[in-house]
């Protein structure tokens, strides 16, 4: 009857100590709107997406009170039919976009999201590094969580104290001599050792479902690149369409990873960057086996020693230097140039495998999903006529591309609720055009108000064939 007492006061303080801890905090602000609202609201909080830019969310609200905005965000369809004068304001403003209602939020992860709101932790940008963006580095383990182990620990070692004297003083009452035991015996007990092992297999657990469900999926994801190929030279102030490079995006399941010849069609007469001279774009040529002193392609070279590789292409970036600082021979600063290109030339393309510079370049893929998920750009792009930006953000303002949305099921379901299908000049739907109407009111229930609107869920947009089949 003790024990079970003790274990009753251990519960109590095990949750007491659970509720003192678990606080709103910025760290579950940010796992909770990636989860729920990154799929609609820009994660540096100022942009407009599919939804408003959050940033200044609590003053728009402040007029209200707090449980107000709790419970739009759980149901706003709900305060919209109830009359609410800010949430008509809003509906009024971005309808028919409807809101995903979030009811299973409580205030404490409401909360959590509203910090990390009003500071998302933005990317940083390093101006010593040619304009190339790096995303702030990710906070470590939570205090919370390193708080609320120590405190379970200790918990767990009071208990096994408590124990050991229950049974010293069952032995006492029974005549015998009580047993006396070191910290270290203590925690070699078998129920000790079971208690470590069952705290272990639970933690590597939960990391290893955890990192199974992203299966590659990292938001914010930005890799170092071969090449320091900037998308907002060639996508935002050249204008240069996504589709000419990734140009099997209309065509196939996949957007591939552009040739080097496509990067040729352009680089045979632009040899030198705005920004980095010859130091990106001479990996191209080195790579494909281009002689950008004489404007051709060099036959054999495939059989090319790296010597003759890296005279050729030494040559090339000391003869620009020259001619750009109107030398008559390299200097000093021209010779270290010189070394430091070629081996930033090495780095970026030496195969492991052969030890050759010649090859292709080996881009690090960004983007990725799990085999059970099927996608199909050409769905998209060309029968559904989606911007590139609706899934990999504003990629013709980014040095470095990254992770932009956090492609999940989620985020997906989402985008299929709120999209409209583009019937009109739409080669893909016209059957359906000439009389979705008789269909729309077969398979849906809708208002005939309504009925001039189709969204992609009304067309087999959320059946669990179309993407796991």
């Amino acid at each position: 009857m003790l024990l079970k007492r003790i274990c009753w006061v251990f519960t109590l303080v095990l949750a007491t100590s659970c509720s003192l801890l678990a606080g709103p905090t910025k760290e579950a602000g940010k796992e909770l709107f990636s989860g729920n609202c990154a799929s609609c609201h820009a994660k540096d909080m100022k942009t407009a997406s599919t939804g408003p830019a959050l940033a200044g969310l609590e003053d728009r609200w402040s007029t209200f009170p707090r449980k107000d905005l709790y419970s739009w965000i759980r149901n706003s369809q709900a305060m919209i039919a109830s009359g609410h004068p800010r949430a008509t304001e809003l509906w009024a403003k971005y309808k028919p976009t409807m809101m995903s209602s979030f009811p299973g939020l409580t205030d404490e992860q409401i909360e959590s999201i509203i910090l990390y709101v009003n500071d998302p932790g933005a990317p940083k940008v390093d101006a010593a590094n040619t304009g190339a963006q790096t995303v702030a580095s990710e906070p470590g383990l939570p205090w919370t969580y390193i708080g609320l182990a120590s405190v379970l620990l200790l918990l767990a070692f009071a208990l096994m104290r408590i124990v050991n004297n229950l049974i010293n003083v069952t032995r006492v009452r029974d005549g015998l001599q009580p047993i006396e035991k070191t910290t270290k015996e203590i925690l070699t007990t078998k129920g000790a050792v079971a208690f470590f092992v069952f705290s272990l297999v639970l933690i590597f657990g939960y990391k290893t479902v955890d990192n199974a469900t992203k299966m590659g999926r990292e938001q914010g994801y930005e890799p170092d690149q071969p090449i320091a190929f900037s998308h907002k030279i060639h996508a935002g102030i050249n204008k240069i369409d996504c589709q000419y490079c990734h140009d099997t995006a209309r065509r196939s399941k996949h957007a591939s990873v552009p040739a080097t010849n496509t990067c040729m069609n352009c680089h045979a007469a632009i040899k030198k960057g705005t920004i980095s001279g010859t130091k990106e774009i001479t990996k191209i040529f080195a790579s494909i086996g281009y002689d950008p002193m004489t404007n051709r392609y060099i036959s054999d070279y495939d059989t090319w020693s790296e010597k003759q590789i890296e005279d050729l292409y030494k040559k090339w970036i000391g003869q620009e230097y020259v001619s750009t600082n109107s030398l008559t021979s390299l200097d000093e600063a021209g010779k270290s140039l010189v070394e430091s290109q070629w081996d930033g030339i090495v780095k970026a393309l030496r195969d492991d495998t052969n030890g050759k510079i010649q090859g292709p370049i080996e881009w690090t893929r960004i983007h990725n999903l799990p085999d059970h998920a099927y996608f199909n750009h050409a769905q998209h792009v060309s029968v559904g006529q989606v911007q590139c930006q609706k899934c990999h953000g504003p990629v013709q303002e980014m040095d470095v591309v990254y992770q932009y949305s956090t492609l999940g099921m989620g985020w997906c379901i989402s985008c299929h609720k709120q999209t409209e299908v583009k019937f009109t000049d739409n080669p893909f739907y016209k059957q359906y055009n000439q009389e979705y109407i008789k269909f729309h009111k077969k398979e849906v229930s809708k208002p005939e108000s309504e009925m001039d609107k189709v969204f992609v869920e009304d067309i087999g947009g959320l059946e669990c064939q179309k993407c796991h089949y």
